[in-house]
């Protein structure tokens, strides 16, 4: 599936001699992980946010529909009404308060609209030697900024300040030529590799583009020459609350599907069997199960709301809805087994584990070749591997009971899985052999210690130092007594969530005082923390994140390191 949080980082994800294993947790949750090669037209978003704090606006007019400012055939889309509302729930965080210790000034932001809009993909290759080269995948945005402010404002702000965030971007003084065009001033910056950057001012509108055809059509839209995305009737108008949104078109699912086959096939292997066997099989599987993508922003009482609607085909989204069924409330302290010191926790909340599991592998194997269903039922096995289980569907036919997985490191080196067990026979054959033979002694696999123990039904099985935390070993000393992280959650969840993440990060907070202040980060560490909860309903999955900074955040974050 199309995967979550656009950027969020993953605690719970083992990884070991070069291969990327993912946890039961990702099979679920992974329902928004967009790829990395929208992270450009995304940087640019959160860069416009802030260039945009030195524009001091000089008049106010009526708010624009932003949807009626970009094409139709817009494959993604992001918008904030205002961007000082957007903002606030980041900077009015509390570990961001203990960072920075002052608030930025958004006076300059409020009322100002911003959507930005990929339209295409165009995919480039350089030669690196005679035999060997780099393809990249390069979007092509359109940034829309309505500044409600006079347009000489606009124009000095554009020579300023976008001219120098193309040259940062670029890593270049760019050369600037600027014209009257389409009845408003217009700029085309290029850098010395070449690259190039447009913008038009037209009435306090501001049009920002790599791409000056997106441009182009963005103009034959105002004209009434072309159709907006307001015509395709995909994004609804914006409810009271959100302070942003977005959305990803069916076109824009499939082509992004080939952006990530084309990636993860490079780092799956460096043999062109198996990259072929990757990118023809990744974007199948992305096209045959997602539709369209639409995120919305609020604040609640609990922190920063990001809700996430993952529209499926009919026939799937019915075979989830059937087997993806909650066993009922889960409990309202679902982490009381789980140390307080993991940084990342998920609990399970399946009617049958086994028949959600064999559901997800069958949708995945549906329309594909023996060749492909075998490539996934290899890749299925290896998510079970950093918990030492060989065999997930004899694990699962075991009869899986509210699974619980967490992570006692922050780089994701020690998953641990704890369910109750039906069938203690099946659970045993479906373990590693080794941890079989040798009971109650880890077993070096994949480099990494793994123990499996149990307390009558209860099985704990994964990194062996995490597992003698919560299960004493016969004969060993009790293991040390902590909180569970129950008790240290303050959120509030849905109990009828089929699953609910709880975790903490410490990068974000000393990022988002640096780009906001240029501050120091220094050592010290400060940690945010997220909920998250999916469910699955009659259109497909449907996922709500509860955070210190929300989507947003995290993309602004991502300035720091580039």
């Amino acid at each position: 599936m199309l995967a979550q949080n656009f950027q969020r980082i993953d605690a719970e994800t083992p990884r070991r001699k070069g291969r990327n294993f993912r946890t039961i947790k990702d099979v679920v949750n992974s329902d928004l992980h967009v790829a990395s090669s929208l992270r450009f037209p995304f940087i640019t978003f959160a860069s416009l946010l802030l260039c945009v704090f030195a524009l001091n606006l000089s008049c106010t007019t009526k708010p624009s529909d932003m949807r009626t400012l970009v094409p139709a055939e817009t494959l993604v889309y992001l918008e904030t009404n205002d961007l000082a509302a957007a903002l606030k729930p980041i900077v009015d965080a509390k570990p961001f308060k203990e960072v920075a210790k002052s608030q930025p000034d958004l006076s300059a932001l409020k009322g100002v609209q911003l959507a930005v809009a990929v339209l295409g993909f165009e995919a480039t290759e350089e030669k690196l030697t005679d035999e060997q080269s780099v393809g990249s995948v390069k979007p092509r945005f359109v940034a829309v900024a309505d500044t409600h402010s006079w347009n000489s404002t606009a124009v000095a702000f554009a020579e300023k300040k976008l001219g120098g965030f193309v040259a940062e971007i670029y890593g270049s003084e760019p050369k600037l030529e600027k014209s009257d065009k389409h009845g408003g001033k217009y700029f085309a910056w290029t850098a010395e590799n070449k690259r190039k950057a447009y913008a038009l001012f037209i009435d306090g509108i501001l049009y920002f583009a790599n791409d000056e055809a997106s441009i182009d059509k963005c103009i034959a839209v105002r004209r009434g020459e072309a159709d907006s995305i307001l015509k395709t009737d995909k994004i609804k108008p914006t409810e009271p609350g959100t302070l942003a949104r977005g959305y990803v078109s069916t076109d824009g699912i499939a082509q992004i599907s080939g952006v990530i086959g084309m990636k993860l096939a490079s780092e799956a292997s460096d043999e062109s069997e198996i990259q072929s066997a990757v990118a023809g099989i990744l974007p199948k599987l992305i096209r045959g199960t997602i539709t369209d993508i639409n995120w919305t922003m609020s604040k609640g009482d609990q922190g920063i709301e990001d809700k996430y609607q993952i529209a499926m085909p009919a026939d799937v989204a019915i075979v989830f809805t059937e087997t993806m069924r909650s066993r009922g409330r889960i409990d309202r302290n679902p982490f009381s087994e789980v140390p307080s010191s993991a940084f990342v926790a998920t609990k399970y909340n399946f009617q049958n584990a086994e028949a959600a599991w064999r559901s997800i592998i069958q949708i995945a194997k549906r329309n594909m070749d023996g060749i492909s269903g075998k490539v996934i039922d290899e890749f299925a096995g290896s998510l079970f591997e950093p918990y030492g289980i060989a065999d997930p569907i004899l694990f699962f036919s075991a009869g899986v009971n509210a699974p619980m997985t967490w992570n006692m490191s922050q780089d994701g080196e020690k998953p641990v899985l704890s369910t109750v067990i039906v069938d203690e026979g099946k659970m045993i054959r479906s373990l590693l052999p080794e941890l079989v033979a040798n009971a109650h002694s880890p077993v070096r696999s994949m480099e990494s210690e793994i123990l499996a123990e149990h307390t009558d039904a209860t099985w704990t099985i994964g990194d062996a130092e995490s597992v003698r935390r919560k299960v004493p070993t016969p004969g060993a000393p009790a293991p040390v007594t902590e909180p569970s992280l129950s008790s240290v959650i303050s959120y509030q969840f849905n109990e009828d969530s089929l699953s609910v993440t709880f975790g903490r990060e410490s990068t974000m907070t000393p990022k988002l005082a640096e780009i906001f202040f240029s501050a120091d980060r220094g050592d010290s560490i400060y940690v945010s923390t997220y909920l998250t909860e999916t469910t699955f309903k009659t259109f497909g999955m449907e996922r709500r994140t509860v955070s210190d900074f929300g989507l947003i955040g995290q993309i602004i974050a991502q300035l720091a390191d580039d």
